[in-house]
């Protein structure tokens, strides 16, 4: 094992393997924990995945935006990073593509992705 396996080792969060399956178009709830002085609580961020980087490596993180007061929102959380305390799927999403770039230049009806009742969970 060289250092880079070490380090890698080190670094590794023990909530990957209880987090679901999901992808992009997929609407999530993502649970994070939000350090206020020397409080801490956790806030849920629920949106539409828009894109997965790197699922099983460490370096691997998803954005999800939404729309809070007509503005849309995008946030990037690493797989491995401790702030992460759980990630709920609460809608499956029929995608074709695996970037959903282009939501971000839509609003509207036309910014909606169709559920896919076929996914089995």
């Amino acid at each position: 094992m060289n250092l880079l396996d070490v380090v890698k080792q080190d670094h590794l969060s023990k909530n990957v393997e209880t987090q679901p399956k999901f992808k992009s178009g997929d609407t999530v709830a993502v649970h994070s924990r939000i350090k206020e002085g020397d409080k801490s609580r956790i806030q849920v961020f629920k949106g539409t995945v828009i894109s997965i980087k790197k699922a099983g490596d460490l370096e691997g993180h998803f954005r999800v935006r939404k729309v809070s007061s007509g503005i849309g929102v995008e946030r990037v959380f690493p797989f491995h990073s401790p702030n992460v305390e759980k990630i709920e799927v609460v809608q499956r999403g029929k995608s074709r593509r695996s970037k959903l770039y282009y939501l971000r230049d839509r609003s509207g009806k036309s910014a909606r992705i169709a559920i896919d009742y076929d996914k089995k969970d």
